[in-house]
């Protein structure tokens, strides 16, 4: 893929592996959509270090478990150049969660995000790209582990993987790839050392 005029959308690109892989596409030549739901702050240094390494690259605010949210997102990235080429799903979030009766709001706020998010993002993505394009979606190796207090997220990331296997068959024929990257345990904010 010739990355001249290409845009990538990055989703959680202000901090994090959003973050790197933002830089990264950067590096390759995309103009790169900087996502970020709260942290204006993170999300403005993450585009003046793409800058700065001579690269291109726009902040747009977007909550993903918001669906006015995502579809704004898609028409404001779509417009840099009148096409959008690469989405990487990269928000999420991981509360310590037991499965309790009491961990029932922290739960839905999970799948809101985590799994609604990543539907909404994936069903807009689907829709946006050209012939040729790419989808991402990270996942997470904690999946085949059972840690406590982790229920609400490995599920939430495990229905992440079902919905990209089943939007890569719904699109074949389209010359559009849909995968999931699941990186193992990595010292973020999203992360930390547990």
């Amino acid at each position: 893929m010739t990355t001249a005029n290409k845009t990538a959308l990055v989703t959680g690109a202000s901090r994090g592996i959003g973050r790197a892989i933002a830089e990264r596409l950067a590096r390759d030549g995309f103009t790169v959509v900087v996502n970020y739901a709260g942290n204006k702050a993170s999300a403005d240094e993450t585009v003046l270090a793409i800058k700065n390494n001579g690269g291109n690259a726009v902040a747009i605010q977007a909550d993903v478990s918001s669906e006015s949210d995502v579809t704004r997102l898609f028409a404001e990235a779509k417009a840099i150049h009148n096409q959008l080429d690469v989405v990487v799903h990269s928000a999420g979030i991981m509360p310590m969660v037991k499965i309790t009766p009491a961990g029932l709001a922290e739960f839905d706020k999970i799948i809101s995000t985590n799994l609604r998010g990543a539907f909404m993002v994936l069903a807009n993505a689907a829709e946006s790209l050209q012939e040729g394009g790419r989808i991402i979606a990270l996942s997470t190796s904690v999946i085949a582990k059972s840690f406590p207090a982790y229920g609400p997220y490995i599920a939430s990331k495990a229905g992440v993987e079902g919905l990209v296997h089943v939007l890569a068959n719904e699109l074949r024929g389209r010359n559009i790839t849909v995968n999931a990257v699941a990186p193992g345990p990595t010292g973020t904010d999203l992360f930390p050392e547990r």
